[in-house]
């Protein structure tokens, strides 16, 4: 079953999943530079964010079942929902707390947010894979223009979160972003139109999770570690470091800062975004077979390698912090940006590709609780490997986690590659 009006109830998915994710993106600014404020370590840094991926892992399964039982529609409005409900608790966190229980709270706190946003992804991803028009190159343009523009929406989220904090305060900020999406839901139920595709066949049994498709498994596994390599600098070991280097200690140095390092990550995701949302043009326009695009995942997949390990040598040059070393990890970060969301653009639209209409929330789902577990795997590492080795062993963590992807990038053009 398809919508009556495709392009009405695409942009209708799209909307309500950009007020999602600037909701998520200002939300993991907010308890990121807070906490971090409040003088939690890395270690218990990574640990809010902990529940959050493990969530991700747990409902990517399980929303693959339930969008096909109840429908796309539903799991959207559940996942808007869910985010509303976590905004609201975690704005009852009391300061006078100990920093034990406001690690276990926000830890559950989180955990509710990411079922809201797996659930909220997976619900648009697999609607546009149904919407999308049967011409040649559609799905690749319908994919990189909601990924992309998804992702400039959450690098907008990350400046919000920081600008809130700095200006507003921790609670009412939360309140407030609670109160807008809650409008934004209601918007969403009266103007998403009838037709959005709903249950489909062969939905009653809780079986089948994994793919029985190998491209499908090979990608969710180069997925996994992608964004390991990503998480492993961008969770914790970047923020903490450009907040120590930019902070002067005083109120007014934190609120700098804050202010900086929420601007930068802003700019790597709408960066990040905007490259996707221009990934078919980029490589080399949209109507290309299946066989070139993977071609092209083995290939930027092998470019990304050698970024973060020359930033992690170039680190452990350095004599501590210094403006040159700043100004390196910047640009290098942004360059591993750049390739960064070439590689994620071509996934985006390869598990679409290889998915089977069918079971395309199933074959969705597995890829994406692929991509939780490798948040997961990176958000620990993250505050692992700062805490242990600092700002060097994250970013060399990263390489090799990059290196691994690419490894099983190659199988998806040669299954004999190793």
């Amino acid at each position: 079953m398809t919508a009556a009006n495709p392009m009405r109830a695409y942009m209708a998915v799209t909307a309500a999943y950009w007020a999602f994710m600037l909701s998520d993106g200002a939300l993991r600014m907010l308890v990121l530079l807070h906490f971090n404020a409040l003088g939690f370590s890395p270690v218990q840094l990574a640990w809010l964010f902990v529940l959050y991926e493990v969530a991700g892992i747990v409902t990517n399964l399980a929303a693959g079942w339930l969008a096909a039982r109840f429908g796309l529609a539903a799991t959207l409005y559940a996942g808007l929902g869910l985010q509303i409900a976590a905004l609201v608790a975690l704005a009852q966190l009391d300061p006078a707390w100990t920093i034990p229980a406001s690690v276990v709270f926000v830890m559950a706190v989180q955990g509710m947010s990411g079922v809201a946003k797996d659930l909220a992804k997976m619900s648009s991803k697999s609607a546009v894979k149904l919407l999308a028009p049967a011409r040649a190159g559609a799905l690749f343009q319908w994919v990189a223009v909601l990924t992309g523009s998804k992702n400039a929406v959450k690098g907008a989220g990350f400046l919000l979160g920081a600008a809130l904090l700095a200006l507003a305060g921790f609670q009412a900020a939360v309140w407030g972003m609670a109160g807008v999406l809650a409008v934004i839901l209601l918007a969403v139920l009266v103007f998403l139109p009838d037709g959005l595709p709903g249950r489909m066949k062969g939905a009653d049994r809780w079986a089948g999770w994994r793919s029985h498709d190998a491209r499908v498994n090979r990608l969710s596994l180069a997925r996994l570690f992608l964004f390991g390599a990503r998480d492993v600098w961008f969770v914790v070991g970047i923020p903490i470091y450009f907040q120590a280097v930019l902070s002067d200690g005083t109120a007014e140095g934190r609120r700098e800062a804050f202010f900086l390092v929420g601007g930068f990550m802003a700019l790597w995701i709408i960066g990040y975004g905007a490259v996707q949302a221009f990934a078919p043009r980029l490589l080399g326009g949209k109507a290309q077979s299946e066989t070139a695009i993977a071609q092209k995942a083995s290939f930027w997949a092998g470019l990304l390698v050698p970024i973060p390990v020359l930033l992690a040598l170039a680190a452990a040059l350095a004599d501590g912090p210094s403006p040159w070393l700043t100004i390196l990890l910047v640009v290098g970060l942004l360059v591993f940006g750049f390739v960064f969301a070439l590689n994620s653009a071509v996934h985006s639209y390869l598990i679409l590709a290889f998915g089977a209409a069918e079971r395309i929330t199933r074959d969705v789902g597995f890829y994406y609780m692929a991509n939780a577990a490798g948040r997961l795997v990176g958000t620990l590492l993250s505050g692992i490997s700062y805490q242990v080795g600092g700002l060097p062993l994250c970013l060399a963590t990263a390489g090799a986690m990059a290196g691994i992807s690419w490894l099983v990038a190659r199988r998806l053009v040669d299954p004999r590659q190793v």
